[in-house]
């Protein structure tokens, strides 16, 4: 199937739509066996013809090269050989992971004699629209298939090629193993496509968006389908006056450099006053050896004087620096003089999404835990673990930061609803 196939081309979105909806009739009742028949189709495909799709991306990512983008967009862009294979990888797992649909969630017989049973089932059409990332098409197509949806891919015209490189790949693999192509569509166009598929209710059942800040705000303001807000990640983390300060060290730079350009990157350190003269200019040394940009207020800048760093590594916070993800090697720090004084830091400017604790302290971490309202907590490990694939999901379809119905790494059982099936003997009331 040529790559260009891959899209709704000569399609309005409204009939994509309806497409997708017919093809979901059809996923709603497959066995396991062949959506997982499909999955590892999906996964073979990738692997088989991952040069096509590195090449695809060449393309893309020389655009925006050429457009002026920052090199966190560029890596958030980028594809690799081995990043396709974890894209296969993650479709594998998902093959391996129970299938929830029809799953009972509870169950009961009422006194007079009425069976009731509350089963997971799937939404039906569900739409995602995503920045940069190529490798959340695949994931999100296996999440859906997995869970009985049909899907609506909407990526930013800056992956194009390589988008309609995986989704061709994708809907090939479907068609192989016996299912509709039109289970994993994706919609190109313009601005237009967006709206349209944002107010497309009745058709989507489920909007999905995956950015930043300013995509996820418009969606969930103008959208007339019911929305999953997936958020920004202005992640903490707070290192405690009883923490091992090595532990914190290591913590510290991995939730900040293992890979800066993700939303479970750290983008605020906040260190206690009591450990602050020790473990200051040990961790600025240390983050400036990375390349990363400290900026601190004046209580973190005093204690960091000593690290003799160069002057670009270490800069003066501005208010707003705390509010900031960065998405690149910068990082806001802070000192702070209590647990309670972190806790209230974080509440001021977190996002919701993943906050760390470093201590050694039960009752320190409980209290973190308690207090601190997040997607995720961590103690003692790093942000980079508020992950689909780290949580055993074998993917995510995003990190979601609202209270409703989907919180942190959606999974297989967020994308699914539930029905209460109730079976009688003749009764009537």
């Amino acid at each position: 199937m040529a790559a260009d196939s891959a899209f709704a081309v000569g399609r309005s979105v409204t009939d994509a739509a309806r497409a997708a909806r017919e093809a979901s009739y059809e996923l709603a009742l497959a066995s396991r066996e062949r959506k997982d028949a499909a999955l590892h189709a999906m996964a073979d495909a990738l692997r088989a013809h991952a040069a096509d799709v590195v090449t695809a991306n060449a393309r893309d990512v020389e655009a925006a090269r050429q457009a002026g983008t920052s090199a966190a967009m560029i890596d958030r862009l980028s594809l690799t050989p081995a990043r396709v294979d974890d894209m296969a990888v993650g479709l594998e797992q998902l093959a391996g992971l129970p299938d929830p649909v029809g799953e009972v969630v509870r169950g009961s017989t009422t006194p007079n004699g009425l069976r009731l049973e509350q089963v997971r089932v799937p939404l039906g059409v569900i739409g995602m629209i995503y920045e940069g990332r190529p490798n959340v098409t695949a994931d999100a197509a296996g999440i859906c298939l997995k869970s009985g949806n049909a899907c609506l891919l909407r990526g930013s015209s800056s992956a194009a090629a390589s988008n309609a490189a995986i989704v061709a790949l994708l809907r090939d693999a479907l068609v192989r193993t016996g299912l509709p192509a039109d289970c994993v569509q994706g919609l190109g166009g313009d601005r237009e496509t967006v709206k349209e598929l944002m107010r497309a209710r009745g058709l989507v059942d489920l909007l999905v968006p995956r950015g930043g800040a300013g995509l996820i705000q418009t969606v969930v303001t103008e959208a007339t389908v019911p929305v999953i807000e997936t958020g920004v990640g202005n992640v903490h983390v707070y290192v405690d006056a009883a923490a091992d300060l090595d532990q914190a060290a290591a913590i510290v730079l991995n939730a900040k450099t293992q890979r800066p350009s993700v939303c479970n990157a750290a983008e605020t350190l906040l260190v206690h006053a009591d450990v602050a003269g020790a473990f200051v200019p040990a961790i600025t040394r240390a983050l400036a050896d990375a390349g990363v940009t400290v900026h601190a207020d004046e209580a973190f800048t005093a204690r960091a004087a000593e690290a003799q760093v160069p002057a670009d590594r270490l800069v003066p916070a501005t208010p707003a620096d705390f509010d900031t993800e960065y998405l690149s090697l910068d990082i806001a720090a802070s000192v702070v003089d209590s647990l309670d004084d972190a806790i209230a830091h974080i509440r001021a400017h977190s996002s919701g999404h993943t906050e760390v604790i470093v201590s050694d302290s039960a009752t320190a971490a409980d209290r973190f835990v308690a207090r601190v309202d997040a997607a995720a907590v961590m103690v003692n490990a790093s942000s980079r673990f508020t992950d689909g694939g780290e949580f055993g999901f074998g993917a995510e379809i995003g990190i979601s930061t609202q209270k409703m119905h989907a919180r942190g790494p959606m999974g297989l059982a967020e994308m699914t609803s539930t029905k209460w099936v109730v079976r009688g003997a003749g009764h009537v009331r």
